[in-house]
């Protein structure tokens, strides 16, 4: 029989063992950011479009191209979210959430989803990790922010040569608006070669220029004027005390003057964490004007975005082991009606007990049995039959270094044998 349907192109069908690794970023992730005063937020799946059109920007390939909008059954415009951002500030600005202590520190596990071209590493529906900051307008807050990013890289064991932090800085809007006028006039002089897209970016927002995916565009990218060239004094010692900031924790990094970010609401500081190959799984920056430009407050922000599975694809590159918290500690076989009944309620007090542990539902061979506790990777395993009944005690095997002992048949001795130690 014909599969009715598959799954639609981009998405992924996330497995057992894709779980488990998803989790184990996951749990790293906001573990990490608690450390640093981080409390975690959730936000709607979809969100009425006008809030994307305000914050990421019109002029983004984003917007302009790739996000999943509709009616609804009033005829109101929502869209799936394609970013984190955006979602939690206006959550804070309608849930009056600047009125706690300030600096307010969020992040975030979400889904996100981009008609992009699926290739390795990008995906239309795909799941973040996000830490903003809001209340703080200064560069130690942006450094803090990376040393979050930093320490949770060490937590999953990358391997520190085999990527990049890297930074930069776009000024105020006062030093942008210099900064478009030197970007028209150079690329004025190859219009002829741009993409259509870019024909309207260059009046409507020149450092979009910058970002264009199109390879006719790209071949002008390195002989472009340099944001840094054209920032202010008080953008350049801000920039200067980031990465002084930086250089206090010994977090290592990279300037690279021709980062600009994909989206519109961007100022002063950004950055990405860029592998030696592969896509970039992650970046962000600062964004001061981002809840006026919403309609809250006037307040300094701050904050990055990891992708999930482009930093699971990372990790597997270089066989870490994201796989945790989730081998089976012990397998009861039964033999005999007794047995199962005794396993049965064995391995539920086990579990009430925080252990992992297993026995037959299938009414199998006790052969079948134990071949199936190899299978699902059990440490141990136990074979209770009359005679163990009988005797109150049974050998435990542990299944990796094939040692026995006998053990009383009572959860606490159990336990006793079975710890890690």
């Amino acid at each position: 029989m014909a599969i009715i349907t598959t799954r639609p192109r981009g998405t992924l069908d996330k497995l057992p063992d894709d779980c488990v690794k998803c989790r184990a970023v996951e749990n790293a992730a906001l573990d990490t950011a608690a450390k640093y005063g981080y409390r975690e937020i959730r936000t709607p799946v979809f969100e009425h479009t006008e809030l994307f059109k305000r914050s990421v920007g019109n002029t983004t390939d984003i917007v302009q191209k790739e996000m999943y909008t509709f009616d609804d059954k009033k005829g109101r415009s929502l869209t799936l979210k394609p970013e984190g951002t955006a979602p939690v500030a206006r959550a804070v600005i309608e849930n009056g959430l600047l009125n706690d202590a300030l600096p307010l520190k969020l992040c975030y596990v979400t889904n996100c989803y981009r008609y992009e071209a699926p290739q390795s590493g990008r995906y239309r529906e795909f799941s973040q990790f996000g830490a903003e900051v809001y209340g703080a307008d200064t560069p130690l807050c942006d450094a803090e922010l990376i040393a979050l990013a930093y320490d949770l890289f060490n937590a999953l064991k990358m391997p520190d040569d085999c990527y990049k932090i890297e930074v930069n800085s776009i000024g105020c809007p006062d030093c942008r608006h210099h900064y478009h006028d030197a970007l028209r006039e150079y690329y004025s002089r190859h219009l002829d070669a741009l993409c259509h897209d870019c024909h309207e970016r260059i009046e409507r927002n020149p450092m979009r220029l910058l970002d264009c995916k199109s390879p006719e565009c790209g071949a002008f990218k390195e002989s472009a004027p340099v944001i840094l060239d054209y920032n202010c004094d008080a953008c350049n010692s801000f920039f200067a005390q980031f990465k002084a900031g930086l250089d206090a924790l010994n977090v290592p990094y990279t300037v690279n003057p021709r980062i600009v970010r994909g989206l519109d609401y961007y100022t002063n500081t950004v950055f990405e964490f860029v592998p030696k190959s592969g896509a970039v799984f992650g970046g962000g920056g600062r964004y001061n004007g981002l809840l006026e430009q919403l309609g809250g407050a006037k307040t300094p922000a701050s904050g990055f975005a990891l992708g999930i599975e482009r930093i699971i694809s990372f990790l597997d590159t270089f066989g870490n082991n994201t796989k945790c918290g989730n081998t089976p500690d012990l397998y009861v076989a039964a033999l005999g009606e007794s047995a199962a009944l005794f396993t049965f309620r064995i391995v539920h007090e086990l579990r009430k007990r925080e252990k992992n542990a297993h026995c037959d539902i299938v009414g199998r061979s006790v052969k079948a049995q134990m071949r199936y506790a190899d299978k699902i990777g059990a440490r141990y395993s136990l074979v209770v039959g009359d005679n163990e009944l009988q005797n109150g005690s049974a050998v435990l095997k542990n299944m990796i270094n094939k040692d026995s002992v006998e053990v009383a048949l009572n959860a606490d001795d159990i336990i006793a044998q079975i710890e890690p130690v």
